[in-house]
């Protein structure tokens, strides 16, 4: 989990209410307090409030509507798989500590939206996603979770069997496919214009627990809504530079639903079996093989929790390539990349498509 605390913004705190906020815990697999990854001090208003993101995207966009006036804690750093993460006794302590509670929804991170329903806490709870997404597309439900079910199968369910309860065969998926039952794609932040509404909800949320900055939030999110439309206009550029003919995508997640669905693709499948802590077997890979065959796609797309190996066996012997660079699938990437915002990551994966499909990318022209 990491810790962000915020230094109150100069002008709307008094200053003799500074106080110094440790690291309640670290970024690694133990408790230790960190600094900041910018490594500036971590001060925080003393009566500051205290507001918990659970994943990546909420953080992000918390940070830049937020700005320093709360105390936020980000639960799951970027890069890290939501459907695999595991909980810690500190982030049961951040949930019982916080004010407000800003979680994702539809079954994104089942664990941790197990743990926040599940809290005894007083704090204001909002599941960003589905109040900002209230229509989503609806697919089959697929296997992120390599163990999550046995999380599940007892008291923290909340109906996340229906979205679990299937195995991927690693070759059988069509079969399997036909038969499974539909549930919300939670991936709604590959729509540039869905930030926007995600933007609006936490700044709604943030002015029920500090209201004295209610203007300023909304500002802020007002200039967010309008930068994430400039966003979208600029994605439907690049991608008019694909030939129509091949805006198919194939990657190794079922998560790119929104984005071929606001900018035309079409998504020929989703390639399981592939991350880096999976052994496939040499008939799930020969069916992997084949079905890459079938999508009949210049290009193949991986994330980076494919692995790499495996993919680049694939793709070699289906014929095609893979794209030069993965795709940011779970939200912002890690600080000083090429996507440490959620703006800079519908950019960046816009250009990996665009220009793996034969199209030109003008990182240069996007209004980050």
């Amino acid at each position: 989990m990491v810790l962000n605390i915020g230094l109150a913004a100069a002008g709307r705190w008094p200053s003799l209410g500074l106080v110094l906020a440790l690291g309640l815990v670290g970024c690694s697999g133990d408790d230790a307090a960190v600094a900041p990854a910018d490594g500036s001090a971590a001060v925080a208003q003393a009566d500051a409030p205290v507001v918990v993101a659970t994943t990546s995207v909420i953080c992000d966009l918390t940070e830049q509507i937020a700005e320093t006036t709360v105390a936020l804690t980000c639960l799951l750093e970027p890069g890290v798989d939501p459907h695999t993460y595991q909980i810690k006794p500190s982030d049961r302590q951040a949930i019982e500590q916080a004010n407000l509670i800003l979680y994702d929804g539809y079954n994104a991170a089942p664990r941790l939206i197990a743990m926040v329903e599940d809290s005894t806490t007083d704090a204001e709870r909002v599941a960003v996603f589905e109040a900002a997404v209230p229509s989503p597309l609806m697919g089959a439900a697929h296997d992120h979770d390599h163990g999550a079910e046995a999380a599940h199968d007892h008291d923290h369910d909340h109906g996340a069997e229906a979205a679990h309860d299937h195995d991927h065969e690693h070759g059988d998926d069509q079969s399997a496919t036909a038969n499974a039952e539909l549930v919300p794609d939670p991936h709604v932040w590959h729509n540039a214009t869905h930030n926007a509404a995600i933007a609006t909800v936490i700044a709604e949320s943030l002015a029920q627990i500090n209201p004295d900055q209610a203007a300023f939030y909304s500002e802020n999110a007002d200039r967010l809504t309008s930068q994430f439309a400039e966003i979208d206009r600029w994605i439907q550029t690049q991608v008019a530079t694909v030939p129509v003919n091949q805006r198919q995508l194939v990657t190794t997640h079922e998560a790119f639903g929104y984005f071929a669905d606001a900018y035309g693709f079409e998504v020929k499948g989703a390639l399981s079996g592939l991350s880096t802590d999976e052994k496939p077997t040499p008939g799930a890979l020969t069916a992997l093989v084949d079905q890459v065959k079938a999508a009949q796609v210049p290009a193949i797309f991986a994330e980076n929790t494919t692995n790499p190996q495996l993919i680049e066996s694939v793709a070699k012997d289906a014929g095609v390539t893979v794209a030069e660079q993965p795709l940011y699938v779970e939200g912002p990437g890690e600080p000083g990349s090429d996507a440490d915002t959620v703006q800079a990551m519908l950019v960046a994966n816009t250009c990996t498509v665009v220009e793996a499909l034969g199209g030109s990318c003008d990182r240069a022209s996007a209004p980050l």
